[in-house]
């Protein structure tokens, strides 16, 4: 699987992980001490919503531009507020015309005593990230292979934080390096906070990745959680486009789980394709 993310921006996959990386960070707000960020596969940044990448597939259509429209229960406008604030600030007047990724998403998240690192080692998108950023003090652009960074980087010097693990899927043994680098970053920093993005086009690959970030985070001490998000906008059908999306999140805020038994239902009918959206919430077994 090839995933260029420019034409990718904006879709209902982006749509879930940016909604819940937004929960994690609103959460890490909480506490005065300072936390870091550890983006392993940035990206570039910032997305033209009108370039011919983002117009030949219009997965944004069926994704972001569905949910800035969608009328939402107020306990979960509440919760996508802060993702949504965030993708509000990069459009003027309302008009849905650019897409913030992961690293936007974070930076827009810090508070002053917080940090950002971000790897990307494409030399377009590197060069895309570091002009989205403009700098920043706070964010730090790395020319580092995300599968160097996992073990580079922790445990960060603030002992707080996030490492959000989001590999192109370009590959084919992609989830097993994902549960090998996981595994070897989190016997590094045990008490971090993981977040693990993967596509749900191989299900043997996808459940034996969750049954070895489960059995990792378990063996820990004292023994760490792994939550399961999966969300399906339509069947999977091979040679399709994905339909699919999951993550694991390992040390997740305790409140994460309850907030998303909120959130999740109502992204249903906005995100389906011909009422067939779904999704699954659980605590897989190592």
């Amino acid at each position: 699987m090839n995933y260029r993310h420019a034409f990718h921006a904006g879709n209902f996959a982006d749509v879930i992980k940016h909604i819940v990386l937004a929960r994690i960070l609103t959460y890490l707000q909480d506490k005065p001490a300072a936390f870091r960020v550890i983006d392993t596969h940035a990206g570039a940044g910032l997305y033209d919503l009108q370039s011919e990448e983002a117009e030949r597939s219009g997965e944004w259509l069926s994704g972001i531009a569905r949910i800035m429209q969608a009328r939402f229960s107020n306990e979960t406008v509440e919760l996508t507020k802060p993702y949504l604030d965030i993708v509000r600030a990069f459009n003027d007047r309302g008009a849905l015309k650019t897409y913030p990724g992961s690293p936007l998403i974070a930076r827009g998240l810090l508070r002053p005593q917080d940090s950002l690192v971000a790897c990307e080692i494409e030399p377009n998108a590197r060069k895309a990230l570091i002009a989205a950023l403009r700098r920043d003090t706070q964010a730090r652009v790395v020319d580092l292979d995300g599968w160097m960074a996992l073990t580079a980087f922790v445990p960060p010097k603030e002992r707080r934080g996030l490492v959000l693990i989001d590999p192109p899927f370009e590959a084919k043994d992609e989830f097993e390096r994902l549960g090998d680098g996981f595994c070897e970053a989190f016997a590094k920093w045990p008490t971090g906070i993981y977040m693990i993005w993967y596509p749900v086009k191989n299900r043997r690959g996808a459940e034996t990745l969750a049954q070895t970030v489960a059995r990792a985070a378990a063996a820990a001490k004292p023994p760490g959680k792994c939550l399961r998000l999966e969300f399906s906008v339509a069947p999977q059908t091979a040679g399709a486009p994905l339909t699919s999306t999951g993550l694991l999140m390992v040390n997740a805020p305790y409140t994460l789980q309850n907030e998303l038994k909120t959130i999740l239902p109502e992204l249903e009918k906005p995100l389906g394709q011909g009422g067939a959206a779904r999704f699954r919430l659980d605590v897989p077994k190592p």
